[in-house]
């Protein structure tokens, strides 16, 4: 079994997906009444996604996966970075974090609007075995929110130039097979087949 270590809903089906093939039962922490995240901290996103996984691992004796991930706007000096999450203060909508960035970049010209998302994912297995995998993906911010139906988080401002889209804006197929969580997951899938005997693509 491998438990995803997370309280994001939409990352939590994201991550589902991406494991698509891999033939361990996947469970959240909806399957684990009681089982609590530990905060994050400010040090790195490999720290925060260790701390969780590491916290599941060992309350449930599963192999767990966690990730922590983040954008980095050039023209705010890499951040909100490691604190996409508390960008502008707990409890925000994902709507207000994009319009607090926006504002953050009204005089902001396209040419330097550049950003990228970055995702580390870790593995921990409830022996104390541990593994990273990082994936990052390079875009420009819009000054308009995409209307686009899908993704989440800052999505709908990150526009991916190959794609002429933002991740709102395209597949939930598309954006795995380009964005950070899909890279990270592409190189966590090869450390889980070397892991779990079987778990094969």
């Amino acid at each position: 079994m491998l438990v995803l270590a997370t309280a994001n809903r939409a990352k939590g089906r994201e991550m589902a997906q991406l494991l698509r093939g891999i033939p361990l039962r996947i469970l959240t922490l909806a399957d684990c009444p009681g089982v609590t995240l530990p905060a994050e901290g400010e040090a790195s996103y490999a720290d925060n996604a260790l701390e969780k996984a590491r916290a599941v691992a060992r309350a449930t004796g599963h192999l767990a996966l966690a990730d922590d991930s983040g954008i980095e706007v050039d023209a705010l000096g890499g951040g909100p970075g490691v604190r996409s999450a508390r960008y502008g203060g707990e409890g925000l909508s994902d709507p207000e974090r994009n319009a607090l960035m926006l504002r953050e970049l009204e005089s902001v010209p396209t040419a330097r609007r550049t950003a990228r998302y970055r995702c580390v994912i870790a593995l921990c297995s409830p022996e104390g075995r541990e593994a990273l995998a990082e994936g990052v993906v390079e875009g420009v911010l819009l000054e308009v929110p995409s209307p686009g139906p899908g993704g989440f988080g800052y999505d709908p401002l990150f526009y991916y130039p190959p794609l002429r889209a933002t991740f709102a804006d395209i597949s939930a197929e598309a954006k795995h097979a380009v964005s950070h969580r899909g890279r990270a997951m592409a190189r966590a899938r090869e450390i889980l087949r070397a892991w779990a005997p079987g778990a094969q693509s």
